[in-house]
C-alpha cells in the first residue's frame, strides 16, 4: 500500500501521523491522512484544496508540480513525502 510521511517541522504544530492507504492518487492519500488527522488539511492545503505555497510534495523521490489537480498516480509501493517548502537565499 502506497505510505505518506510528512515532515517532523509540522509536529511543531499538530501531530503527523504516518500513514498507508489503499490510495491510487495523491488527493485519496491525502485525504487518508486528514481522515487520521483533520488539523494537517489546513497546513498543507488551501481553501480551494490546492497545496499550499510553502509545502512541498514528492512522489517516490518526484517533485510534485501540479499543485492544484492532485490527480498524480501512486503505485502500490508509492511513498509521498510532504514537507515545508524552504526559500531565500
Amino acid at each position: 500500500m502506497p505510505r505518506i510521511v510528512f515532515t517532523q517541522q509540522l509536529s511543531r504544530f499538530t501531530e503527523v501521523p504516518e500513514v498507508e492507504a489503499a490510495a491510487a492518487t495523491l488527493h485519496q492519500i491525502l485525504e487518508a491522512a486528514f481522515a487520521v488527522n483533520p488539523r494537517l488539511r489546513d497546513y498543507v492545503t488551501d481553501e480551494q484544496g490546492h497545496l499550499r505555497v510553502h509545502v512541498a510534495v514528492f512522489i517516490d523521490g518526484h517533485r510534485v508540480r501540479d499543485r492544484v489537480r492532485l490527480d498524480q498516480a501512486l503505485s502500490p509501493g508509492s511513498v509521498v513525502h510532504v514537507l515545508q517548502a524552504l526559500s531565500g537565499g
